[in-house]
């Protein structure tokens, strides 16, 4: 069979990518975080435990490693097939060191999963036992994420970068058949960002009591957008809004609100707001909603920035695949 030839004018690099999500980011952007908080959403779904399900995609991600290191790829259907999953190599210490957290923390939750017989170890092995499939499967997610890349191919495609118009099915398709090298790439992309954010409001529940108000002030502020764009010469974000809080009033959120739309009690987002209220994050209003004081842009704009460079090397890969495809 003849090997197919590749044609290099048809691929992309990660500056153009990232160049385009940056100078559109008043277009993309609401899109992007409400797809980020989908992801946010089913990881503590997962378990009720953002920790627990953390630990069981590092793990994940260490098997799709492997098969890309001994150059193996598996579609989505042939991957999920499988009775189990095994890690070699297991090591508590590993874990620790890639998700930043201390060794009794991973220690305990590792030993809640295997309770839960999610997880079995074997000496130094360990096995994820197919129960722990619907926790991790990304029914939902690969939709999301193609209907991401088409919104980010379509603006390629207007600035003549990208020349394969690509509908959001036939980006899915693309994902499942290649789906170990595709998820690969997607657990790079998006480990260390939740991580980053982890460290930096000290807890995941925290910062998706928090993604969840910037989510639902993305989907609902029209001014959002400007509010939290990049300016494309100096690459900050414009911050003629957020100078006055008076702009984040409304919409709020009501603790129970985040409740029902995370799953996390709500004694637990009460207190997670009193704390972030400390801290100036946020703020009450008399209806007792919550809402974005922007106190805390800088740190954010300066995170984000650097992982949309992240972000672009992940969306230049799949969107070069599909290209080829």
């Amino acid at each position: 069979m003849e090997a197919k030839q590749v044609d290099f004018t048809r691929t992309l690099n990660d500056d153009l990518v990232y160049n385009c999500i940056v100078q559109n980011y008043e277009i993309l952007g609401t899109d992007w975080v409400k797809h980020q908080w989908n992801w946010l959403n089913g990881v503590y779904l997962s378990f009720q435990d953002h920790v627990k399900f953390l630990i069981i995609v590092s793990l994940v991600e260490k098997t799709l490693n492997f098969y890309h290191q001994v150059n193996v790829t598996q579609n989505y259907d042939q991957y999920y097939s499988k009775l189990s999953l095994q890690i070699d190599k297991f090591s508590i210490t590993e874990l620790c060191k890639k998700l930043e957290l201390p060794k009794e923390t991973i220690r305990r939750k590792v030993l809640e999963l295997e309770k839960l017989g999610v997880i079995k170890r074997q000496k130094k092995k360990l096995i994820i036992d197919r129960t722990a499939y619907p926790f991790v499967k990304p029914i939902q997610q690969i939709p999301l994420t193609s209907r991401y890349l088409t919104r980010v191919s379509d603006l390629l495609n207007k600035n003549n970068l990208y020349n394969k118009k690509i509908e959001t099915k036939f980006a899915e398709k693309v994902i499942k058949k290649n789906f170990t090298l595709c998820w690969r790439w997607y657990y790079r992309m998006q480990i260390p960002w939740i991580i980053g954010y982890q460290k930096m409001f000290d807890d995941l529940t925290t910062f998706h009591v928090i993604g969840t108000i910037i989510m639902h002030q993305a989907l609902n502020t029209k001014t959002f957008t400007k509010d939290f764009s990049i300016q494309r010469d100096n690459k900050i974000f414009a911050d003629e809004t957020l100078s006055n809080p008076l702009h984040f009033t409304k919409p709020g959120l009501s603790a129970m609100s985040i409740s029902e739309m995370t799953n996390i009690p709500r004694a637990t987002v009460i207190r997670k707001c009193k704390y972030l209220i400390k801290k100036g994050n946020l703020k009450i209003n008399q209806k007792k909603q919550y809402f974005l004081t922007g106190n805390n842009k800088n740190k954010i704009v300066n995170y984000q920035l650097n992982f949309f460079k992240e972000k672009a090397k992940f969306l230049t890969r799949i969107l070069n695949l599909i290209a080829i495809s």
